[in-house]
């Protein structure tokens, strides 16, 4: 029978790392109310070092850590981070130049199948839990949209497409510049190997 790798302190360490990643530009997006969440930047640089089952974990943690204290919409959102984190994990062995710094139609390609998914999952619960009115900036733009022949529901799902790719953009921008700036033995000492994510 094979036995299951376990996950090393160096992986936890980049996991915990990368929820207060989430948890510092979640935080600084809210604060200043901008159109786009800045939370999952730490989960797609796990998904890309570490793979997609725990590229997962960082969102999990940061939506569990501000739901409890600053943002309750953040626990609801949890979901949504750990599509994202499993599909920039998928997305880093398909297109291995995510672990450096990826730019031009290649970026907007991997946002785009990082993001389409999550924002599917988003779109469900912003409409189904919360009627488009969330702590997001966002929200102003679904309320004004909702007043247009396009109703409630086409507005959710319009401004989310568009913010989500805006955010995973950004957000895979910065991760990816941050993996290519992890120096090549740290990288062997989180995944034991180079060139593409590890873990399961």
């Amino acid at each position: 029978m094979k036995s299951r790798k376990k996950m090393t302190v160096n992986q936890m360490v980049l996991i915990a790392l990368a929820a207060c990643i989430n948890t510092a530009g979640g935080q600084a997006a809210l604060a200043l109310r901008l159109p786009v969440y800045l939370d999952s930047i730490g989960t797609i640089l796990a998904g890309i070092l570490l793979g997609p089952v725990y590229g997962m974990l960082p969102n999990l943690l940061s939506g569990i850590l501000m739901g409890m204290t600053t943002d309750i919409y953040s626990l609801y959102f949890a979901p949504v981070g750990m599509v994202t984190g499993f599909m920039a994990g998928l997305a880093s062995r398909r297109m291995p130049e995510l672990m450096g710094r990826v730019r031009g139609l290649r970026l907007f390609l991997a946002a785009a199948l990082i993001t389409v998914p999550g924002t599917i999952v988003s779109s469900l619960i912003c409409a189904g839990l919360f009627g488009g009115i969330t702590s997001s900036g966002s929200t102003v733009l679904v309320q004004l949209l909702s007043h247009t022949p396009l109703g409630m529901t086409a507005s959710i799902f319009l401004v989310q497409v568009i913010t989500d790719l805006a955010d995973r953009t950004v957000s895979l921008f910065l991760a990816s510049a941050a993996a290519g700036a992890v120096p090549d033995r740290l990288k062997q000492a989180i995944c034991g190997q180079q060139g593409r994510a590890c873990g399961p």
